[in-house]
Order: C-alpha cells, then sequence, then structure tokens
C-alpha cells in the first residue's frame, strides 16, 4: 500500500469512533496512525478556538468484562471494549498519563523507522533514561502501551513492543523456525523449549505432531515432573505451561497449536481454586477461537473426594475476590459457575500437588482417567 494510501485509511480509522477493535498492523500502517492522532492533536491546538481534546481510550476496568475477549484470531483482530474512557491534560490525576501516551507513541515511531523490536523491560529502561519523571516504573511503561493500543486500535506487536514470554512447550511436537534446524520438543529435557515472545516468528513457525492430546499446565513445577516422567510417551500429547497466568506469546502459541491441528482436544490442568478457573479463562476466552474446550479442565468438585481431608485449604480473600470478579462476567459459562459456587459455598480449594497423596506417579493415572472420561481413548 502506498504511504498516500496509508495515510487515507489512517483518516478513516479515526473518523470512526464506533470502532471497538484493535488492528494488526504493518510497521508502514502503525506508522500512518501514530502520524494522523498527531496531526488531528496539531490540527485542534491550531483551529480559531483553540483547545486539547480528551484521548479517548477503551475502558480495562473490572467492570469491563469484555476485555478479556482479546488476542490473534485468523481475521486479524485483537476484540476491545465498546466502554470509553478518558486522558486529559487538564485533570490533575490524568495529565502525566496523558504526556507518556505521547511520549511512548515518539518512542514506538522510532523503534517502527528502525524495523526494529523491542520487550517491554527493554523500552522501560529506554524511557526511563529519557523521561525519567514519566516513567519511573515497570508499571508506567505497561499501563501507557495499553493507553497507545487502545487510542490506536492496533496491536502491542504492531508497534514494535514484542511479548515477554514466560511459556514452555515439551512432548510430541516438532517445530522449524524460518531457514532454522527442526527442534524435538520431546528431546529438550525437562526444562522444555522456551516458546518465543515475537509473535511473527511464532506465526511463520512450521509445526508437526503425532499428538493425540494438548495438555495444557498451570504449574511449572507440575510441567517439570510430567516432562521428567516423559508423560508425552505413554500419553502423546503436547505439554505446554505458562507458569501461572498466561502471557499473550504463550496464548498466541497454543492458538497456533489449535488452528494448525483442529482435530486436537485441549485439556487444561490447573488447581480447583478461582485462581486456577482464572487462568483457565484467560487461555480460553483470552483468544477468540483457541479452541481451549468447555468443561475438560484440571480437578473438579467431584475430584476433591481423590485427596485427603486434610489437603483441602480454607478460600482466602484474594480467592473470594478472583470468584467474585469471575461471577461478575458475562462471558463465563454455566459449568465455570457451578465450579465457582461449589467452592465458595464449601469456602475451601485444592492444589494439584494433594493427588500426590496417591503417589508420586498418580498425575499420569489421574490424565489417564479424565481423557477416558471425556471419551478420548
Amino acid at each position: 500500500m502506498e504511504t498516500t494510501g496509508l495515510f487515507k485509511s489512517s483518516m478513516r480509522f479515526f473518523s470512526d469512533q464506533e470502532l471497538c477493535y484493535a488492528d494488526i498492523l504493518t510497521p508502514q500502517e502503525a506508522l500512518a496512525r501514530i502520524q494522523v492522532a498527531v496531526l488531528n492533536f496539531l490540527r485542534i491546538l491550531s483551529s480559531s478556538t483553540p483547545a486539547i481534546s480528551n484521548l479517548p481510550l477503551i475502558d480495562r476496568s473490572s467492570n469491563n468484562s469484555r476485555v478479556n475477549q482479546g488476542i490473534l484470531t485468523d481475521e486479524s483482530w485483537i476484540f476491545l471494549s465498546h466502554s470509553f474512557s478518558t486522558r486529559s491534560l487538564m485533570r490533575a490525576n490524568a495529565a502525566k498519563a496523558f504526556v507518556r501516551v505521547w511520549k511512548l507513541m515518539e518512542m514506538c515511531s522510532q523503534i517502527l523507522l528502525q524495523e526494529k523490536r523491542v520487550t517491554q523491560r527493554e523500552l522501560f529502561y529506554k524511557l526511563l533514561c529519557d523521561s525519567p519523571a514519566y516513567f519511573p516504573t515497570q508499571l508506567h511503561v505497561n499501563r501507557t502501551i495499553q493507553d497507545v493500543v487502545t487510542l490506536l486500535r492496533c496491536s502491542r506487536f504492531s508497534l514494535g513492543v514484542m511479548a515477554s514470554s514466560r511459556g514452555l512447550v515439551a512432548g510430541r511436537l516438532l517445530l522449524q523456525e524460518p531457514e532454522q534446524e527442526t527442534v524435538d520438543c520431546a528431546a529438550c529435557g525437562s526444562s522444555g523449549y522456551a516458546i518465543s515472545g515475537d509473535l511473527d516468528l511464532l506465526q511463520k513457525l512450521t509445526l508437526k505432531t503425532d499428538a493425540r492430546y494438548v495438555i495444557v499446565i498451570e504449574k511449572h513445577a507440575i510441567f517439570q515432573r510430567l516432562v521428567e516422567d516423559r508423560v508425552f510417551n505413554h500419553i502423546p500429547s503436547i505439554l505446554i505451561t505458562a507458569k501461572g497466568y498466561p502471557d499473550i506469546a504463550t496464548r498466541y502459541f497454543l492458538h497456533r497449536i489449535s488452528k494448525t491441528f483442529p482435530h486436537l482436544p485441549i485439556f487444561g490442568l490447573v488447581d480447583w481454586n478461582p485462581a486456577g478457573l482464572a487462568i483457565l479463562c484467560t487461555f480460553k476466552y483470552g483468544s477468540i477461537g483457541m479452541g481451549l474446550e468447555a468443561y475438560r479442565y484440571g480437578m473438579r468438585g467431584d475430584d476433591v473426594q481423590l485427596i485427603p481431608q486434610e489437603s483441602l485449604v480454607s478460600l482466602k480473600p484474594r480467592d473470594l475476590q478472583i470468584a467474585k470478579s469471575l461471577m461478575s462476567s458475562e462471558i463465563l459459562q454455566e459449568n465455570y459457575r457451578e465450579e465457582l459456587t461449589l467452592m465458595v459455598e464449601g469456602g475451601q480449594k485444592a492444589e494439584l500437588e494433594a493427588l500426590y497423596h496417591n503417589g508420586f506417579d498418580y498425575l499420569q493415572k489421574y490424565i489417564v482417567k479424565k481423557i477416558i472420561q471425556f471419551n478420548y481413548i
């Protein structure tokens, strides 16, 4: 697309206030949106009645559950909410946030012009050196990136910002980066293979498998145990963990697995507590069409009988807070709601490690039991 075409496309974008998604853009398209945002700002300042407009940003409060429905899809949209908030230079409590948006857009312009990509951590140190009064902590950078994404309606990856990935994969999967040797994820040891934070690279991976299942594991320690036991030799599977709440790169990698091998059922292995269910929901609803199947997740209420009573733990205020947030979400499906209700009414939770009461090799037997339960043998 020529520069003029990019400019006109961006002008049409900013004239449409009903858009509720973020595009996946090329560097040239992202630069065009930044330039139009600046021109719009200057146009207002130079008008006969100059004023500084508010920045219309999508509301990311906990009450706005639609924000959770966001990441890459085959249609290249990241879905965002319809509800808006603002950043204003005229309000004392929002003035610095207003300035941060423009400073970060300036930095993203430099990154895109140089055809580079940076992690959020690298971006923080650059902004800390250039504008310490505005970016004293990583949190300020993270929040401003979200502001810019919701102002320009494009993904952070489109702005040259890579996801920092904690994800690991192991098991019956061969993957190959462009012009690189094939990696056998079954031969990477108990540490597994590190999932790249470069979403463009993840998109270009060549994937092959003879697995029959995908198992998404909440905890790194459980992942290591299953890899050390080479559970994927007994249960032909691909094992994936994000070491807790999933980052964007791990979620996208699972999305790729799901789309490349749509016949593979995906199981979640998480604690029976509100946080475990929240992690599952992040995988499931955080990526449209990712394919994490309903009902097939870790421990459930009827599994509590498998562990001794003394292994159950009382719910803490944080657990109740997470449960309340999940219950208020319109996207939470009914069977998840039933599990949450069971947890809250019983006032107890259970961790996957409690299953070791039945022996250190029990997790593999437990997974087989679940696969049989859902008729996938």
